[in-house]
């Protein structure tokens, strides 16, 4: 077997061509004419026997729609009555096992087992905390609360709370909430004096009130905020981003910045995790797993492209693994 990049490859090489609906700014679209039993029989064949045919595994798992891959689940259970996600942690082993137990895996459940993981054992991985609820939309994280609460019969808010604490708990359990406010309408003037509220609040003080930040950045809309930024950098001079990082320290100013960055772009925040996850001696996989399963079908065409503005070269520049270069 190959490195994890070249696993990848499929699910990342794919037209740009793609119109801009919600969605559709992915690398993966759902496979015409296609057919569950065929793929589930292809797959019984391919994990049968004496070693496993890893083409023919990534192959189908890398380019049929999440919900395709759902239906391949249950046409291989009917089949084998076992489930596909058992016999490819019999069959495999490593980063390759968790990439494609990650590509059947439901989006919810997914998220759900990685914010899970990311609570198990001594000391919580707030990293992963950080970047999936920054990320995700309310339904996003009113969906992984609902699988979370199905499998463990508790409230994710309860189990977050009793593994972060401080002001950093309070901004990742208003985010945890998943119920920030979606309007989309802008009025310059509210925006204006939230930025105003968060400049007295830090730059301008003696001290910072980080209820002020959190107040403000993890309930108010994405359209609302990003007004927000653009009115906060005429009154402060600086970004507020800067002052974020001038004013706090540790998981609070990281989970800030991340909201600020995704305020920005979701893409760009992705592409620069992205970078970091590739950085220096060794490839963090987890997060490359993770970053390519969960956007594969939302904005993965355009995190390739962000990544491209912000570093001067293509992913494929820097992995051999996104097929063209943008």
């Amino acid at each position: 077997m190959g490195s994890l990049w070249d696993d990848l490859e499929s699910l990342v090489d794919a037209p740009s061509s793609f119109s801009a609906k919600s969605g559709e700014r992915g690398t993966i679209k759902p496979k015409a004419n296609f057919n569950a039993e065929q793929d589930a029989a292809a797959l019984k064949k391919a994990l049968e026997g004496l070693g496993t045919n890893e083409k023919i595994v990534i192959e189908i798992l890398t380019t049929r729609s999440s919900a395709q891959r759902q239906l391949i689940c249950k046409a291989y259970e009917k089949a084998t009555s076992r489930t596909l996600v058992k016999d490819l942690k019999g069959d495999t082993s490593g980063n390759f096992e968790d990439l494609l137990v990650a590509l059947v895996t439901p989006p919810a459940e997914y998220d759900c087992h990685e914010v899970m993981r990311a609570m198990k054992g001594a000391g919580t991985k707030d990293k992963v905390l950080i970047e999936i609820f920054a990320s995700r939309s309310n339904q996003q994280i009113k969906d992984l609360s609902d699988i979370y609460f199905k499998e463990t019969k508790k409230q994710l808010t309860a189990a977050l709370e009793s593994e972060v604490s401080g002001d950093y708990s309070k901004a990742l359990l208003l985010l945890a909430l998943g119920k920030r406010d979606e309007s989309t309408t802008v009025d310059v003037n509210k925006a204006r004096e939230d930025a105003k509220t968060l400049y007295n609040a830090g730059e301008k003080k003696w001290g910072t009130d980080e209820s002020k930040f959190i107040e403000i950045l993890c309930k108010k809309s994405i359209p609302h905020l990003r007004q927000t930024v653009i009115e906060y950098k005429n009154i402060s001079g600086k970004t507020l981003q800067q002052s974020i990082e001038g004013e706090m320290s540790g998981d609070l100013e990281n989970l800030l910045v991340a909201v600020v960055k995704c305020v920005k772009s979701v893409p760009g925040y992705f592409a620069e995790l992205l970078h970091e996850s590739m950085k220096g001696a060794g490839t963090d996989e987890s997060t490359l797993n993770r970053i390519m399963v969960s956007r594969s079908e939302i904005d993965l065409l355009d995190i390739r492209a962000e990544f491209k503005k912000l570093y001067k070269h293509s992913l494929n520049g820097s992995s051999g693994l996104f097929g063209e270069s943008l």
